[in-house]
Parts: structure tokens; sequence; C-alpha cells
């Protein structure tokens, strides 16, 4: 099916020549935005979405900031013709003043965005574009209304039903490991060797999930450890002189690192599903295992410690563990999560705050962020679905007793300290 696909692709391509910007150079964006959105010819309608792509990646930053601006303000909503569509519905319920409200409540931008998708690698310029949305309309409201067509739009076209999970290791094409190398945002890959140490031995694995319209691009991935026990250290894990386990001797996978690849599709969930597929298949091929976990960083640990006040101490493990269970459970956001944005993604998928561990990260951005703390999140798959429940319903946090005990100390540390204060 892909090669006959992509063989449809090449022959209609080649039959219907785009026209070069050269044709077009004298045409303002905003008359070719509005003939596409009013086209009615296929081939036309491509032509012309192949035409606003081709100028958009000519554009400099200026000029891709007042192509949003046409959009978020020439194409939205009339709120004259929202309301009288929708007095006309409430006279009458049919399905032609249903339609009318629909249409009227929809901005044309919407269908713009879905137009432009129409063209062979428009998917992934659309996402590079919604990239340059979000880093150019931080501080323009309509910019930021705009960026919720992009959203509600790729929330479908990136549902779990249409993405492929692959596994990557040391066979798979350069093109992709290339990749995995630039987009791992966790624990930075340092060369060829660090990046065969993480995907050729027998105890490691990845998997990644793909979209069909961006096949050579990972939108997502995880890096795996088959080890015995769970594991308190992200440089026992990574470092060199191990040697690799036998995957019928693990009874642990450890989920290290989680990188999302792209920037433009920010928001848009994808680590929940690959968390939960990747588990399963896991358990499918290694019946042995008996526990999922991560190694996790806790990033906003050390800035929430300045910020409250808190003295600490990385090599007063005893101290950190403390502190690093009182962040995890007490520190809050302003909507009442956690205040971890990791905690946020793995307690919102149904983990629980498993263990804490000092000096587990001694690098320079373990120390910055979280003083050498990290955290284990554990996925008991028979748990998960309650504890997302309980998670999004109260924001009530899965924690074990032994977390539970750290940040009762450290509360009780506090209220000394204070008193002595």
């Amino acid at each position: 099916m892909t090669f006959l696909a992509d063989l449809l692709s090449t022959v209609f391509e080649r039959r219907y020549r785009w026209p070069s910007l050269e044709e077009d150079d004298d045409r303002p964006i905003e008359a070719l935005t509005a003939e596409l959105v009013s086209a009615t010819g296929e081939v036309s309608g491509q032509s012309l979405a192949r035409r606003i792509l081709d100028r958009y990646d000519q554009m400099d930053d200026t000029t891709k900031w007042t192509f949003f601006r046409h959009l978020a303000l020439d194409m939205t909503i009339s709120p004259e013709a929202v309301r009288a569509a929708l007095k006309g519905y409430e006279e009458g319920q049919t399905k032609a003043s249903y339609r009318a409200f629909v249409a009227a409540a929809e901005p044309p931008r919407q269908e713009l965005i879905r137009r432009l998708n129409q063209v062979p690698g428009a998917t992934a310029a659309l996402v590079r574009m919604r990239a340059d949305l979000l880093r150019l309309g931080t501080e323009d409201d309509a910019l930021q209304a705009l960026d919720m067509d992009f959203r509600h739009l790729f929330a479908s076209w990136f549902n779990r039903g249409f993405l492929v999970l692959r596994p990557i290791n040391w066979e798979s094409p350069a093109h992709i490991l290339e990749k995995i190398i630039a987009y791992e945002a966790v624990h930075a890959i340092d060369s060829w060797d660090d990046l065969r140490r993480r995907l050729h031995p027998v105890d490691r694995r990845c998997f990644a999930f793909f979209h069909p319209a961006m096949p050579d691009e990972p939108l997502i991935f995880v890096e795996i450890a088959l080890t015995r026990g769970v594991p308190d250290s992200i440089q026992a894990l990574l470092t060199e002189d191990r040697t690799p386990l036998a995957p019928k001797d693990a009874n642990t996978a450890v989920f290290y690192s989680i990188s999302n690849c792209q920037k433009g599709l920010a928001n848009t969930s994808f680590g929940n599903s690959l968390i939960k597929q990747v588990a399963a298949d896991l358990k499918v091929e290694m019946p042995g295992l008996k526990t999922l976990v991560t190694l996790s960083p806790i990033p906003g640990l050390v800035r929430w410690l300045r910020g409250e006040g808190i003295e600490y101490d990385p090599g007063d493990k005893d101290l950190m563990r403390q502190l690093a269970a009182l962040y995890l459970l007490k520190a809050k956001h302003d909507a009442g999560g956690p205040l971890d944005p990791v905690a946020r993604f793995h307690l919102g998928n149904g983990a629980e705050v498993h263990k804490v561990h000092a000096g587990a990260d001694i690098s320079e951005r373990g120390l910055a962020q979280a003083g050498g703390a990290m955290v284990n999140y554990l996925y008991n798959l028979s748990n998960v679905a309650q504890n997302h429940e309980r998670f999004a319903a109260a924001r009530e946090i899965a924690a074990s007793s032994d977390v539970r005990s750290l940040c009762a100390s450290a509360e009780k540390r506090m209220v000394r300290s204070l008193a002595v204060g």
C-alpha cells in the first residue's frame, strides 16, 4: 500500500506540475489564501496550496508574523454571522439550520489549513508552521487563538488511530538514528558510540511513533533499559563498562527517557499512548517482566526550593530525598495539579510516585535542575485507570508509603526550622 501511494503521488506530481514561485511573485499572500478557500477544482486547489506553502518557506520571521496576523484577523469568525445562524437554529433545529450554524462558527482559516494539507509533504510543513506560530505568537492573543485552530485540526490528524509504533535499533536507517540523537531531550547523546550503547545491547529497547504523512520523522520516542530491580541512578544505567543483562533475566523495564520530537506538535498528546502500547508489547515479549517504571528527572525542584527560600545540600541524601518528595506531592501549579511538568505527565497517565533518589543524576544539568535527585514513577497496569480517574477528578496523587513518609519528614523539618527561626 505504501508503494502504491508513493507511485500515485509521483504520477500526480509529474502530470500536474506545480507553478514555480516566479510565476506568482506579484500576487499578495492574502489573495492566494482567499482564492484557495473558495477554490472548487481539485487540481487548482492543490496548485494554490503548493504556492502558499512555497511562499511561506521563503518568509523571514517578520513576514511570517504578518501572515499569521492575516489568518488571525482576516480569516476569523464573523460574530454577526454566528449570532444570525444561532438565532435561526433556535427558531428551528433542522439539518439546514444546524449546517448554517456550524459553517458560521468555524473560522475560514480552518478550511484553509485543511486545503493546504492536500499536497505531498504538507503535513510536515504545517507542523513546522505551527512551531513558528508558537515561537512568534507568545505575546499575541489573536495568534494564540489561531493556534487553537491548529491544535483542533492536529488532534484529529495525529490521533492514536493514525500513529504507527516502530522499534528503533542499531540497524535502523541512518537518517532516523541521526534524528534520535538530535531530538533526545532528557539525557543528551554525545556520540554515535553513546547511541550504540543505548540501542545495540540485548537489554536495551527504543520505540517511536510515526505518522504515515511523515514517515521519516519520529513524533515521540522512548528509551528503555531492562534490569533486575528498580534503578536508582542514571549514571549506572548508562555507564560504558556495564555487563548487558540477558532479557530472560530481567524483571523490570525502565523508561528512562521520553522525548517529543516536533515542536509544532506541542500539546498534542502522544506519551500516554506510547508508554501503554510499549508496556503491553514488552509484557507479551517478556512475560517475566514484573515491574514497569520510569527513571525520571525532577526539572523544577531547585527552582522551587530557591523560590520558597529552602536551603538544600545535594550531598545530604536524606535531605534531598525528603525535599524531592515534598516538592512532588505538595508543590502545586496554578490549576491545582503538581507544579512539576514531568510529574503532571506521568500522574495524569495513571502512574504512582514510587521512589525518589538522591545523587541519581550528577550531570551538570541534573544538579542544576534537581540537585541530582530523580524519581521512579510506577506503571502498575492493573490500577493505572483508577489512578488516572482520581487524579483527573480530584488531583489525587498516587504515591507509595515510602514517598509519603519522606514528605511527612520534610514537613516536620520545615516546622522545626520555622520554630527555631
